[in-house]
């Protein structure tokens, strides 16, 4: 998966990774040239995700009418999966929200962080809510623990000790001042925790179906294609919120007509968000969904597609105009 962004980050997390023998390949990924062994716990640097605070009095009220998530339901022990839509009903963002103290941190992708902070400052208006780029001054780290499963759905259990610690079944993903951040490094490389490239901390979204957005796929699907409401992303009893209608009409009408799915491909390149998936059964070169994002990872690229739901469940898959790079899907 290409990513090109503007890599905010707070200089003394910048130098200490080096120190670490850290190689920043460029804007997105930061690779470690360290020899394998057998552990399963790894340590990742997460630079493709950023950091939005959203504080002040009226920052709850705000962030309930504009997300698809119960902001009631975040507190300092439970954290959870949500959207921001356009007014219909069009995912522009999803993101991770996490309650800090007064104030609440939405996790997102860097390449669509400024975007979204000018559009949510829109609709502030003479709201007590300060809208403020934590990306600089907050790190993000991964942990794993042991092998992904595909279908193992976080639950997004929270707690606060020296960071914030969010859990996501046999991983987790830590929240943490810069100076905090290296302290963590250091104990946790000290306990055997292996420093891996951020890529693959990309790749155990994927495994985990977290359905990040990207500039090419923001504003393209309804949150029920992103499995969101599967995700414990969606209330629908919280009320208003922009795109509400769309997504509530959705809900009680029935099943989405597409959803996510968690695939794979022998493609030695991964595709581009928003790639055209044919589907060969139906006969037709008409398209039957997109690549939501992608990562090589273990000698295969795993990746999130959203396809139209085929009542048999029969699918002949391949991306458009290659007839080589097959699509199975994992999670029929």
């Amino acid at each position: 998966m290409k990513l090109t962004i503007c890599l905010l980050m707070n200089p003394n997390w910048k130098n200490f990774l080096l120190s670490e023998q850290a190689i920043f390949e460029n804007d997105a990924d930061i690779v470690f040239s360290s020899p394998e062994h057998e552990s399963k716990q790894r340590i990742y640097p997460i630079v493709h995700l950023g950091v939005l605070t959203v504080a002040g009095i009226d920052a709850a009220k705000f962030l309930q009418g504009q997300i698809t998530c119960n902001i009631n339901d975040i507190t300092d022990i439970k954290s959870s999966l949500g959207a921001m839509c356009n007014p219909k009903g069009r995912a522009i963002i999803t993101f991770l929200l996490v309650k800090s103290d007064d104030a609440f941190l939405m996790i997102l992708p860097k390449e669509l962080l400024a975007s979204v902070k000018k559009r949510l400052q829109m609709y502030v208006l003479r709201s007590n809510v300060t809208l403020t780029d934590s990306s600089d001054e907050l790190c993000l780290i991964g942990l794993t623990y042991g092998t992904a499963k595909p279908d193992q759905a976080p639950d997004f259990a929270t707690s606060r000790q020296e960071n914030i610690v969010v859990d996501l079944q046999n991983r987790c993903l830590v929240i943490a001042e810069a100076d905090k951040a290296q302290i963590l490094w250091l104990e946790q490389v000290k306990q055997g925790f292996k420093p891996e490239s951020s890529a693959q901390w990309r790749y155990l979204d994927i495994i985990s179906g977290i359905p990040w957005l990207a500039a090419e796929t923001s504003e393209e699907f309804i949150p029920q294609m992103l499995n969101l409401d599967k995700l414990g992303g969606i209330s629908f009893t919280k009320g208003c919120y922009t795109g509400q209608e769309i997504v509530a009409r959705t809900h009680y009408l029935g099943k989405a007509k597409r959803e996510m799915f968690l695939a794979e491909c022998d493609a030695l390149a991964c595709p581009e968000p928003n790639s055209t998936i044919i589907d060969d059964s139906t006969d037709t070169e008409q398209s039957a969904g997109k690549v939501l994002y992608a990562q090589n990872g273990q000698n295969t690229c795993k990746m999130l597609v959203v396809l139209q739901v085929s009542d048999t469940n029969a699918y002949s898959l391949r991306l458009k105009n290659n007839n080589q790079d097959k699509i199975t899907l994992l999670n029929v």
